[in-house]
């Protein structure tokens, strides 16, 4: 069987070409790669952006200048509206209390509450990810979300809504056709999901 036998500057060519070719397939699958990793960083940088602008809002409404009435109703809101807030059914360890919120805190609170309890009116969230993506679109980010032990079979997450130095954040809870909301502060750097609360429902027992 004759061998072929190619010139050397041929050889080079061909094997240039095969380089090349290689090379540039290389680099898209690097591109690709890059590409996707850089709309999930835009897409979690955007989530973000959107939570902190209404977060400001919501702050600048409840700064401290504001009439001693708004920061009544909102400390009665939240105390009317966690007085019946159930707690996980919880085998993981809880590390701390929870710190006391300020009256701005508490007045962000009880917007937040007021936002979440609207948007899941008639909803029944049976799943973690029903939840999460229906606060997603809320502008909670899901880096902001926490999964947390079911209670009773419901899911159960947590908010952190911690801006700065902030102490604010929610637990909700799934119930039939709605949502219970908890607001509770979380002292610094410690994660939302190591603070214990107290048991403010007993969970069914049929």
């Amino acid at each position: 069987m004759r061998s072929i036998f190619l010139p050397k500057s041929m050889l080079a060519a061909a094997l240039g070409g095969v380089v090349v070719l290689v090379g540039f397939g290389a680099q898209n699958a690097t591109a690709d790669q890059t590409s996707v990793s850089t709309v999930a960083t835009t897409s979690d940088d955007d989530a973000e952006t959107r939570f902190l602008e209404l977060a400001d809002l919501i702050s600048q409404i409840c700064a401290p200048d504001v009439s001693s009435s708004v920061d009544a109703v909102a400390s009665a809101s939240v105390a009317d509206t966690t007085a019946a807030e159930p707690t996980p059914d919880s085998t993981q360890p809880v590390l701390v209390d929870p710190v006391a919120l300020t009256v701005a805190e508490e007045c962000a609170a009880q917007r937040h509450q007021l936002r979440i309890s609207r948007a899941f009116s008639g909803i029944d969230t049976a799943t973690y990810a029903e939840m999460r993506d229906k606060l997603t679109t809320l502008k909670y980010p899901a880096a902001r979300i926490h999964r947390m032990p079911d209670f009773s079979g419901e899911p159960v997450v947590r908010l952190d809504l911690r801006v700065g130095a902030e102490h604010l954040a929610l637990e909700v809870t799934d119930i039939n056709n709605g949502v219970m909301v908890q607001a509770f502060g979380t002292p610094e750097g410690v994660s939302v999901t190591e603070v214990r609360l107290e048991p403010l429902l007993d969970p069914p027992t049929s």
